[in-house]
């Protein structure tokens, strides 16, 4: 896969994704990174990028023209387009799981009030949010976004039994995780790890999985698809 960053600030993404598991994947190939900072159009003596909104208001508006250039510059035929917008679609491991399968990924990253819309809509397959909040740059999501992708390519963890048994990989939240010593402050590992079991390890697993998901997101636990056997851990 490859992915693009289109972006005033490209360094802040690429510095806080090149580490861990993504930097062994664009080592070994599995991904490459890449970038366009729209400051290299411009074709005045000041690089300007930004302009007063139409209709007046506070702050400036990133040029279409410029923005365009730049994500003309690594569109290809297999480009699929996400623009990180608060108003966009609140991303999910759903999302990131279709995405992982693409080939050419572009992120487009909006600053100061926002790019000129008619670029988002002649070039973005998908606008797509991390949360109910506002930032400073599209920076930050693009990076988490491409963070969560990645990670879901074969060949980028070592076990794919990681992926099987991620939060949300079902609906769910994932389960606690625990390892020595035994006892720690006084907190002792539940016993049942302990045990060998591994019947009554995944039940167990399974049970923590339905509490933490009914009491920290009831609204992905009215969701879940439930079995008999769930209904009778709860």
């Amino acid at each position: 896969m490859k992915i693009d960053f289109v972006s005033l600030f490209p360094e802040s993404i690429l510095s806080a994704i090149r580490h861990s598991m993504i930097k062994r994947a664009e080592e070994s190939g599995v991904v490459t990174f890449g970038s366009a900072n729209p400051r290299d159009f411009t074709h005045d003596a000041h690089r300007t990028v930004d302009d007063e909104p139409y209709g007046g208001g506070p702050g400036m508006v990133m040029k279409p023209d410029v923005v365009a250039s730049a994500i003309e510059s690594v569109l290809t035929a297999d480009s699929v387009v996400i623009h990180t917008d608060p108003a966009g679609t609140l991303f999910n491991q759903s999302m990131a799981r279709d995405l992982a399968s693409e080939k050419h990924l572009i992120f487009l990253c909006g600053h100061y009030e926002g790019i000129d819309e008619r670029v988002v809509q002649r070039f973005a397959n998908h606008r797509l949010s991390i949360g109910d909040y506002v930032l400073t740059g599209g920076e930050l999501p693009a990076a988490v976004m491409a963070d969560a992708i990645v990670r879901l390519i074969p060949g980028v963890l070592g076990s794919p039994e990681s992926l099987r048994e991620d939060a949300f990989s079902d609906g769910l939240l994932t389960y606690p995780q625990f390892t020595r010593p035994d006892v720690w402050q006084g907190m002792a590992v539940p016993e049942v790890l302990l045990s060998g079991n591994h019947g009554e390890i995944a039940r167990w697993r399974r049970a923590e999985r339905l509490k933490a998901t009914r009491i920290h997101r009831p609204d992905l636990f009215a969701k879940a698809p439930l079995s008999n056997d769930d209904l009778s851990l709860l």
